[in-house]
């Protein structure tokens, strides 16, 4: 009977401590009810209008009148049997926005308004006002709006610190997901300087907190009720997958956007390629990092404080350059005129440069890139002539242009393409065919360094032969 009574009473004992765990964890939960209501009434519905024109040409323009050249009603037939008559068409778009200041200035993406004849902003009292464009980054999908408000006293929300952001923590998305106005999803960080494509500056916090068409230019909220990203993107078909941009990226140009309508960035004036495990190798280092210096553009920036195509960007203005993607980021919000220090790997050692960065103006987006038998290398290659540098468009005739590229050899494998221009190989000028030929046959080692010019961009190659 005692033990029965012993038994009775660990089990007991037992389950009350796994519901007192129960019930301990689920307090432990965030509160989002409380954030929600701190949050929401800073969130707004954009609606914008575009008009767009769009020209017919109508298949009865030689339509001939049955009454001949007197026609009395000849102005009614040039009118609807012309060969062309315009439509004018709206086309609208939903988005979501939040307001930042109180005198009306709201944060969205641009292409929520971009190019909108007219744009109408709800807010959570249903009070609709026009808005206009202050000011517009479509390299970051960034655009500033503003409403007068008149008599509304309008909700701010407070702007965060999206570096300090960790992978797992809890995040909230509010906007307006298929025109259901201030839905709020709660979901996790996971992870942070995603690159996607949508542009030069990628960088996105990816949460899987609910993101659907209509969330766009919304707040990516934390724990504290303060906004950390504005919810961009999202991947069709995908689930539990969407894209902010970081709110000190919005942060960090929202003065430009408000002064000037636009952002005005830094330039480096170099061509970048990423290092590759074969390039690190090649030039001694443990594991690729920082960035090669394919070409220096002439009397730009970096060509004008020495830096030569070759060196390894290794820190830029006391930041370490891990990838190819965070050098621009970098340049682009450096304010024109400040001198920076740059530190490179040039013949394995390091060289520190002082840079007084330039304007980046559209025209030099150079902060990035990205015989009859075939030789050892698996090429064909040809002298430049006169028609070929027309055709190419080129300056000159030094190199050799690349006429194919055998399927599997050393070259494909490397990366090298068909137009392609060799201009140098192991650091040796390449002129012509005779110069290609002779280095190549004088050469003994098991790789080799080949510089290639790809349309405006020069790009190294590392081909290795074992």
């Amino acid at each position: 009977m005692k033990r029965k009574i012993l038994i009775l009473f660990l089990a007991l004992m037992f389950s009350t401590q796994c519901f007192a765990f129960d019930f301990g964890s689920h307090n432990n939960l965030p509160n989002f009810v409380e954030i929600a209501k701190k949050v929401k009434p800073a969130v707004v519905n954009i609606n914008s209008t575009k008009i767009i024109k769009r020209k017919f040409y109508n298949p009865f323009h030689n339509f001939q009148s049955p009454f001949g050249e007197n026609d009395p009603f000849s102005n009614f037939f040039n009118k609807f049997f012309g060969d062309q008559y315009t439509k004018k068409y709206k086309q609208k778009s939903l988005g979501s926005g939040f307001i930042i200041s109180k005198d009306g200035y709201i944060l969205t993406n641009n292409h929520v308004v971009a190019n909108a004849d007219e744009i109408n902003v709800t807010l959570s009292n249903n009070h609709t006002y026009k808005a206009k464009v202050i000011g517009t980054d479509p390299k970051t999908d960034i655009a500033l709006i503003k409403i007068d408000p008149k008599g509304d006293d309008l909700t701010v929300v407070k702007l965060g610190d999206s570096d300090k952001l960790q992978v797992g923590e809890w995040v909230i998305a509010i906007g307006n997901p298929f025109g259901f106005s201030r839905t709020v999803t709660a979901g996790i960080v996971s992870a942070k300087g995603r690159v996607i494509g949508e542009g030069p500056y990628d960088s996105f916090i990816q949460t899987d907190a609910a993101i659907n068409p209509g969330n766009s230019g919304g707040p990516l909220v934390n724990l504290k009720g303060e906004v950390v990203g504005i919810n961009t993107a999202i991947i069709a078909a995908a689930q539990g997958i969407g894209f902010a941009i970081p709110i000190n990226m919005a942060k960090s140009i929202l003065p430009q956007l408000k002064s000037n309508g636009k952002v005005i960035r830094g330039w480096l004036g170099v061509y970048i390629q990423k290092v590759s495990k074969d390039i690190a190798d090649y030039f001694g280092m443990k594991e690729p990092h920082g960035v090669l210096v394919s070409q220096v553009v002439k009397d730009g920036p970096a060509y004008k404080a020495g830096i030569k195509r070759g060196d390894i960007i290794i820190e830029y203005n006391g930041k370490k350059v891990k990838d190819i993607n965070e050098l621009p980021r970098l340049v682009a919000s450096t304010p024109v005129g400040t001198e920076v220090e740059v530190v490179v790997l040039r013949e394995h050692k390091r060289k520190t440069f002082t840079v007084k960065i330039g304007k980046l103006e559209e025209e030099n987006n150079s902060q990035i890139v990205s015989g009859e038998q075939f030789d050892k290398l698996g090429l064909k290659v040809s002298n430049i002539t006169p028609e070929i540098m027309k055709r190419y468009n080129l300056d000159d005739n030094n190199g050799v242009l690349i006429v194919s590229v055998k399927s599997g050899s050393i070259a494909d494998k490397a990366g090298i393409q068909e137009g392609d221009i060799i201009k140098s190989m192991e650091y040796q000028i390449v002129k012509n065919v005779n110069d290609y030929e002779k280095i190549l046959r004088n050469f003994k080692k098991d790789k080799m360094l080949i510089d290639i010019k790809r349309g405006k961009s020069r790009i190294f190659f590392v081909l290795k032969f074992k």
